[in-house]
């Protein structure tokens, strides 16, 4: 009796969203800041910080919504939803809802925004 072969393993490289939602990759996690202050575990603080990797089509087309590709934000990971797309970093997929900030310049305002797809090279996170 000849045995199957085992199915193929398919490796994606894109994350598409959809409804109003987008892709955040997390933050790596700092126990003390540069001054010295030494930051409690990640249990006990509900809320982490992440870039905005991938944006739904829906939050694009929607004029009041302000967040954008590669923003830096504040996001509550007790209903975002993991991903392992990435070997190093950790994905979440996160309802808009549970985005709770958008790190901004005091030079940035929300109107005064580059449109998307104008990201300059102080815009974009180093690569891991």
């Amino acid at each position: 009796m000849a045995s199957k072969p085992a199915p193929r393993r398919v490796e994606y490289d894109i994350i598409e969203p959809i409804g109003k939602r987008v892709v955040i990759r997390k933050d790596e996690n700092k126990r003390e800041t540069k001054s010295g202050i030494v930051l409690p575990d990640s249990h006990e603080i509900p809320v982490i910080t992440g870039r905005v990797i991938a944006v739904s089509k829906a939050i694009e087309n929607d004029e009041d919504q302000t967040i954008r590709q590669y923003d830096k934000v504040l996001f509550d990971p007790r209903e975002a939803i993991p991903v392992e797309l990435e070997h190093d970093n950790k994905l979440y997929v996160v309802h808009i809802d549970r985005v709770l900030a958008i790190f901004r310049r005091s030079d940035q305002s929300a109107a005064g925004r580059k449109t998307q797809g104008e990201a300059t090279d102080t815009d974009i996170p180093d690569a891991p």
